[in-house]
């Protein structure tokens, strides 16, 4: 154990009793913002991992195919990310490109790099009617709860101009993998955390646990990768149509493999 890892360790065994027992939540907006109060860059809104913008940049180059986005296009990006697809948008010369983040903490990070971006949810897009030649919702849905999944088509339909091409993107056909254990303590954490899943992760939950102790604040561990939602398609399609669009095509995605992309169009 390293130097810091001793000092971050004693500060942690200084921590009172009550400060010790850990919380969970599984509150994916509370989750965002948490992110984003903590983010080094602005591309770790993303959420697939630090340093992962090339991988990032390629799935948002295989939407751009997708969907034909070109000048002209009025593009709304509903959950977008790090932003890389509006800043893409924005390069081809679209003639609006809007992305959509769950919470304001969110919007202020990608608005400080020159993005337009507004808090919206997907069952309450601050978007005017058919005002979208593409709508862009990727790797979104799976955190939404089952329940809200009608609304949510009903107000893409409702954004989409006739004619409007349509993204969705990582939807899951099969259940969320089992969850890694929760357990009351840190220092149980910390040796589970450190046998699964090496140094690096238990180092990252280590600094973490000493913030916490050092501010006060309540240790609670938000979980930002559990699936809210997943279907296959022969599920997934029918919603679509019932709120008014056409199935154009859908493929596997590649990685993670169990989880397809949809391609849907508003009719003329």
């Amino acid at each position: 154990m390293s130097a810091l890892s001793k000092i971050t360790q004693a500060k942690l065994d200084q921590a009172k009793p009550d400060q010790k027992k850990l919380a969970y939540s599984d509150d994916y907006v509370e989750y965002c913002r948490e992110t984003a109060r903590h983010i080094k860059s602005r591309h770790d809104l993303a959420l697939r991992g630090r340093n992962l913008q090339a991988l990032t940049r390629l799935i948002h180059e295989r939407i751009v195919e997708a969907v034909g986005l070109a000048v002209g296009d009025d593009l709304v990006d509903i959950g977008c990310g790090d932003g890389t697809l509006l800043a893409m948008a924005e390069h081809l010369g679209t003639h609006t490109a809007l992305g959509l983040l769950a919470t304001e903490e969110e919007v202020a990070v990608l608005r400080r790099s020159g993005l337009n971006v507004k808090q919206g949810f997907t069952d309450r897009l601050p978007v005017s009617d058919e005002s979208a030649s593409v709508v862009v919702c990727n790797n979104v849905l799976l955190v939404v709860p089952r329940e809200k999944i009608p609304a949510s088509w009903r107000e893409i339909y409702r954004i989409a101009k006739p004619g409007a091409r349509i993204f969705i993107g990582e939807i899951p056909f099969v259940p969320n993998p089992a969850p890694d254990p929760r357990f009351d303590t840190r220092r149980e954490t910390l040796s589970y955390l450190y046998r699964t899943h090496g140094f690096r992760t238990w180092f990252g939950m280590l600094r973490r646990m000493a913030y916490w102790t050092l501010t006060g604040e309540l240790p609670i561990i938000r979980d930002g990768t559990a699936i809210s939602f997943y279907a296959q398609p022969e599920e997934f399609i029918p919603m679509a149509e019932a709120a008014g669009l056409q199935l154009v095509r859908y493929w596997r995605h590649d990685n993670p493999n169990t989880r397809n992309n949809y391609l849907f169009r508003k009719p003329d």
